[in-house]
C-alpha cells in the first residue's frame, strides 16, 4: 500500500500561508474560466466583457494588493476589455508573477 511521508504532506496541511497561497490559486483559476466564458457564446460575449472587466479588475485589485494588484487589475481590465485578448489568464499569471517569481518559490 503506498503511503505519503507525513512530512511531505505536513507543510501542506499545517501551514496556512501555503493553503492561502493555493486556495488564491484555485480562485484565480476560477476567476479566469469565467472571463473566457465569453468566448462560448458568440455576440453575447463581447457585451459580458464590458460588465466583467471591471469586476475582473476589482477582484484582481482585492486579490493580490499592493502594487501587484493595482497593476494586475489594470492588466485585467485592459485584457477583458479589449476583444480577443479573452484567452490570457491573468489571474493565474498574476499568482505566478506573485508566488513563483516575485518570491522565488511556491
Amino acid at each position: 500500500m503506498n503511503t505519503i511521508e507525513p512530512e511531505i504532506i505536513e507543510p501542506i496541511t499545517h501551514n496556512s500561508n501555503s493553503t492561502s497561497k493555493f486556495g488564491i490559486l484555485a480562485l484565480s483559476i476560477l476567476f479566469d474560466a469565467i472571463g473566457m466564458l465569453s468566448f462560448a457564446i458568440p455576440g453575447i460575449g463581447e457585451f459580458s466583457d464590458v460588465i466583467w472587466a471591471p469586476i475582473s479588475a476589482l477582484l484582481v485589485f482585492k486579490m493580490y494588493q499592493g502594487a501587484v494588484g493595482k497593476i494586475g487589475g489594470m492588466v485585467s481590465f485592459i485584457e477583458e476589455i479589449v476583444p480577443g485578448l479573452d484567452f490570457i489568464p491573468t489571474f493565474t499569471l498574476t499568482w505566478i508573477y506573485k508566488y513563483v517569481i516575485k518570491k522565488g518559490n511556491v
